[in-house]
């Protein structure tokens, strides 16, 4: 069933939609604003298809329509007197984001992206991606759009810099910590950029550059990393929601693309199809990520500005086709033949010490505790995109609404404090320490409130040991899990000194060991990344001036669906 033409057909089937849109070099339909101009947008939308479509043309993919839709709209996006002009770009300038994606054509399909074009345009585009070694980008994981822009037209005689591709390839080398993790900048979020950005741009490198000393290391950091980033990926398809650009969604498995993409065998070739295909299916037949005309939404699981961040426009998406690079295999390879294997058999418990996280695996689901030092790392709810205390891949997290009360602060798995009616919740980070797999996270809300928070993990979920220094007399909620609610049967319970929600597949449970009492929190609709109406269980504490000592044990019982 999952051959060549059924991936072929299922990435068309994503495009068609979007065809009627182009309009010479850039594409617009439904328009948000970023924090990027709106014409930076419209190529934005141009530029990521390019990701599905450049393996697709590669694998021997047929498709009239898109070929001549990239010449043309080439030829208007680098034609300075043309009104679709893609424009000059300044310093950390979005379109040196889209720019990879033309290298990546290049690259691939010089064919198509490169040589049918007039030597007016062929000098127009060189002329315009190498304004990306004239100005800064941002360092970070950007650094690799540089490095693929050059190879790229060194690749086609072009002009390029050697010194800013000698230069940005030792700073991607500054960033490496070790077993195959990065981390993504000076703000150190180890996230899905490490898999989707760092590796899989890598991967591109070590297959073209010609470089052959990096290109091995680029290989054999992909295959430590797949160690424990297979982790994040439970047996139904789903991965961990963590960190930000999560409405680039099955993206999550494009790592596992490039590695069959560049030859690495981290695991065994039906295990990484296994991994790609449930993250596929799921992703594109059960969950509401189309609008009514069939184009991709920014969202998680159903469309949701409210989660997304300042750089997510209308075409953003669309990078989730990073996916695919596996359609630029040759009709013969052992992939399309392969089964879809389950996951191997893997630890309950994972110290990743590189990514500063704990990850627990129970009943095919994974949970991820991490450490969450992000505070100064600001695009768009950061504070509940890497700072609860847990996230499950079985269940999706709250963002915030607000901080004016508690079912509007994005509260599951975060202790939160009620203050003269301002609920603060966590926010600086000051150091951790993981041992004997519990993890130590000093942290503050603000000031006048320290908090140490204890997180062991056991066999039912896990437990919380906080340790709380206040100036102030107020009033915490210990939550956990957010459960589904969505008008359908399920239970609630809460009193004493516990509180649990359940439905037909999920439930959690919360009991405070500490003079707690039990409190569901009832968050606003569309909070969640996954469900549009959830249910928090929580321990509802008093907290004195002076210290303070709570223990609420969180279950997160995993129903079969």
């Amino acid at each position: 069933m999952y051959n060549k033409e059924y991936f072929r057909k299922q990435l068309i089937d994503m495009l068609n939609p979007i065809e009627k849109y182009y309009d010479g070099g850039n594409v617009k339909y439904s328009q948000h604003s970023t924090w990027y101009e709106d014409k930076s947008a419209d190529m934005e939308a141009f530029a990521r298809p390019l990701w599905g479509l450049v393996p697709f043309w590669a694998g021997g993919g047929s498709d009239d329509r898109f070929k001549e839709l990239y010449i043309k709209g080439i030829a208007d996006g680098t034609d300075e007197n043309s009104d679709g002009y893609w424009g000059v770009c300044h310093e950390r300038d979005q379109r040196f984001v889209e720019m990879a994606s033309l290298a990546y054509g290049i690259l691939f399909t010089p064919d198509i992206i490169w040589e049918p074009l007039s030597d007016i345009t062929k000098d127009n585009l060189e002329k315009w991606l190498n304004m990306i070694n004239d100005h800064a980008v941002c360092d970070s994981n950007w650094i690799f759009f540089r490095i693929l822009v050059n190879i790229a037209l060194k690749s086609i005689g072009r002009k390029y810099s050697e010194e800013r591709l000698e230069k940005d390839l030792n700073r991607i080398d500054e960033f490496y910590l070790g077993n195959g993790w990065y981390k993504d900048g000076e703000h150190g979020q180890r996230d899905y950029y490490i898999a989707f950005a760092f590796h899989f741009y890598g991967l591109v490198y070590a297959m073209k550059s010609g470089d052959e000393k990096r290109s091995e290391e680029y290989k054999k950091r992909a295959f430590e990393f797949a160690k424990t980033f297979i982790y994040w990926f439970d047996e139904d398809g789903e991965a961990v929601p963590y960190g930000r650009s999560l409405t680039y969604r099955f993206a999550q498995c494009a790592f596992w693309s490039a590695c069959i993409m560049a030859d690495i065998r981290p695991f065994p070739i039906d295990v990484m199809k296994g991994i790609i295909v449930r993250n596929l299916d799921n992703w594109i037949y059960k969950k509401d990520i189309f609008d009514h005309s069939g184009i991709l939404t920014v969202g998680y699981d159903y469309p949701d500005l409210l989660m997304s961040e300042v750089y997510n426009a209308h075409g953003s998406p669309y990078w989730s086709l990073k996916a695919y690079a596996f359609l630029m295999l040759p009709d013969n390879h052992e992939f399309w033949t392969a089964e879809a294997s389950p996951m191997p058999k893997l630890e309950k418990t994972k110290v990743i010490e590189e990514a500063e996280m704990i990850i627990s695996r129970r009943n095919g689901k994974s949970v991820l505790y991490p450490a969450g030092n992000n505070e100064a790392f600001a695009c768009g709810q950061i504070v509940p995109k890497y700072l609860k205390f847990a996230y499950s891949s079985h269940f999706g997290f709250n963002v915030m609404k607000s901080n004016t009360s508690v079912e509007e602060s994005g509260c599951d798995n975060m202790l939160v404090f009620d203050v003269d009616g301002q609920i603060m919740y966590r926010r600086h980070f000051n150091g951790y320490e993981i041992v004997d797999n519990k993890l130590i996270i000093k942290w503050s809300p603000f000031m006048g409130i320290d908090v140490v928070t204890t997180v062991i993990p056991t066999e039912n979920g896990h437990i919380r040991e906080h340790e709380i220094n206040s100036e102030y007399d107020c009033i915490a909620y210990d939550c956990g899990f957010a459960v589904a609610a969505r008008d359908i049967d399920g239970a609630v319970s809460h009193g004493g000194d516990s509180a649990e929600v359940k439905n037909g597949f999920q439930c959690c449970s919360v009991y405070s060991q500490t003079n707690g009492t039990g409190f569901v929190v009832n968050p606003s609709a569309n909070t969640n990344l996954r469900y549009r109406k959830t249910l928090i269980p929580a321990a509802k504490y008093e907290i004195k001036k002076g210290n303070n000592k709570l223990i609420t044990v969180i279950n997160d019982h995993l129903e079969e669906k």
